[in-house]
């Protein structure tokens, strides 16, 4: 393969915020970076050496992109795998690999690997008609998850009782034990070409409940040190038994009777792993280039305390996008704004993230509870 610091070209199906922060650090290795998105405002678009405008679920539109590159990387998995695989053949480098893609787009093939390759999850039927979710005679309360193109909370039902069923998908989909969980918690797994593989600290993740999207993590962890080599080693595991190149992302549920059972995958950079910018010594983003050019894996240790925020488009405004109050956190020492180039803001749109680092684990807390008092998202 070409130096991958000169004259190697990559390409990046998605031009979203993930895509923005990873041509963000292959600007520092001088990488070429070629981006394809459906989107003309994509994130992405002027910050990348050239823009393809174009679906990334049609066959030809992905194939005839991926011609034009040395090495192919994805920042969101919802893309033409037949196409990846064909460029595979023909002696593209796809990174992670169309197999794994394929694998993770769908929950039920998800839930499967779990079970085959002993990983610990919350016990699961796979349903592919209402008839048969009617049938299943699961112990309500439970989860109703697509099997396909779910993400950040879409595609996710939960059945509180029998009147329930009314609402419920009638698509392929699994359900799942609803979990009584004592905290989200994830970790993020690099493995490259030689089978290296570098965890990094597990992070705490909540949620905001009325989305089910990540609101804010902290990290390092304070969970004991059992519980925290237990979950490295499960997405170790993970990441060997799939053979992945690139990143993996695991999210997982720590019970309440300390038992960890992960929940799902994502085979690229995550929102749970932003805080790795300012708070690693190597970034999720810096890590998977070095772990697709199979370079070797950075140092994942943390450099202090790390909190990150999620900038969501407040509720009851939609158009273009105006942040309020960010004059008044750049006053404060450790805050760090990223601002994902989205013109127009919608609800809950992710339009952003903070992250405040502190080596005061309750003063880096007391930043973030003003962070979220502070910076709004209106129109």
């Amino acid at each position: 393969m070409k130096a991958f610091y000169g004259d190697l070209k990559l390409g990046i199906l998605g031009g979203g915020q993930l895509g923005r922060m990873l041509i963000q650090q292959a600007i520092n290795y001088n990488v070429t970076i070629k981006v394809l998105d459906p989107d003309k405002d994509a994130p992405c678009r002027k910050i990348c050496d050239e823009f393809v405008l174009g679906s990334l679920s049609d066959f030809d539109t992905v194939y005839n992109f991926g011609k034009k590159v040395d090495l192919l990387t994805i920042e969101i998995e919802k893309v033409n795998v037949d196409a990846l695989e064909q460029l595979e053949r023909e002696g593209v480098v796809v990174y992670p690999q169309p197999r794994v893609i394929r694998l993770i787009q769908d929950k039920g093939l998800q839930k499967q690997f779990f079970k085959e390759n002993n990983i610990p999850t919350a016990p699961f039927q796979v349903i592919s008609s209402l008839k048969q979710l009617e049938e299943s005679h699961f112990k309500f309360p439970y989860i109703q998850k697509l099997r396909r193109d779910g993400y950040d909370g879409k595609g996710v039902y939960k059945l509180i009782d029998q009147s329930y069923l009314k609402n419920a998908f009638t698509e392929p989909s699994l359900i799942e034990e609803l979990i009584d969980f004592e905290k989200e918690i994830g970790i993020i797994v690099a493995r490259n070409e030689r089978g290296d593989v570098k965890t990094f600290p597990l992070v705490e993740m909540e949620f905001n409940p009325d989305v089910n999207l990540v609101e804010y993590l902290i990290s390092p962890s304070t969970l004991s040190f059992q519980i925290q080599q237990e979950a490295a080693e499960i997405a170790t595991k993970i990441a060997v038994d799939l053979k992945i190149i690139g990143l993996l992302a695991v999210e997982m549920f720590l019970d309440k009777n300390g038992n960890i059972l992960v929940n799902e995958l994502a085979p690229r950079p995550h929102n749970s792993g932003h805080q790795t910018i300012e708070g690693n010594i190597v970034s999720q983003f810096e890590q998977h280039l070095r772990a697709i050019f199979n370079q070797p894996l950075g140092d994942t240790a943390c450099l202090t305390n790390a909190i990150m925020i999620n900038v969501l488009g407040s509720k009851g405004f939609e158009g273009p996008a105006i942040y309020q109050g960010i004059d008044k956190l750049l006053q404060i020492s450790g805050v760090y704004i990223h601002l994902y180039g989205k013109a127009l803001t919608k609800p809950f749109r992710k339009m952003g993230h903070v992250t405040i680092v502190d080596q005061d684990r309750e003063k880096a807390i007391q930043k973030a509870s003003l962070v979220q008092e502070t910076l709004k998202v209106v129109s």
